[in-house]
């Protein structure tokens, strides 16, 4: 007698369906109305170390460097912002008006001590790059223990 159990090749076929459906679901958002909206934007974030610093870079398209707020506070840096979009259409017999927007936040853990006073953000073809410049490293130091 032959028993029907799923074909182990298929199982990531599956895994990738959902995988596809959610990355969907994450990007559209149908309402009660049947409208799709775009959902909450949050902007990708790199973080890199160099020899002298980190350097984070987060993709912000549309936004002007006056609405991207850079903290850093006790190692964490943390990037928000809100994204504000309108736009409006006169073609033919119809009117179109698009509004999007969105707030984001992103904090990131430093695993090091940065210099805060030599801290820098610029923004440039809707790319943010902070740049973090490592403290002074404390010289290390072996301490004899005394008998007391």
């Amino acid at each position: 007698m032959t028993y029907l159990i799923p074909y182990p090749q298929f199982r990531g076929v599956n895994r990738l369906r959902r995988e596809v459906d959610d990355i969907f679901s994450r990007f559209f958002d149908t309402g009660q109305s049947g409208e799709t909206t775009q959902s909450a934007f949050m902007p990708a974030v790199n973080v890199k170390e160099t020899e002298d610093a980190f350097e984070v870079s987060a993709e912000v398209p549309g936004l002007k460097p006056k609405e991207i707020n850079v903290e850093y506070n006790d190692g964490v840096l943390t990037l928000s912002g809100e994204k504000r979009e309108e736009r409006e259409e006169d073609k033919g017999n119809y009117h179109v008006i698009e509004r999007r927007f969105g707030s984001f936040r992103r904090s990131v853990r430093l695993p090091k001590e940065v210099d805060v006073e030599k801290l820098k953000a610029s923004h440039k073809d809707g790319v943010l790059e902070v740049q973090l410049p490592k403290a002074a490293k404390s010289a290390s130091k072996t301490i004899e223990v005394k008998a007391g």
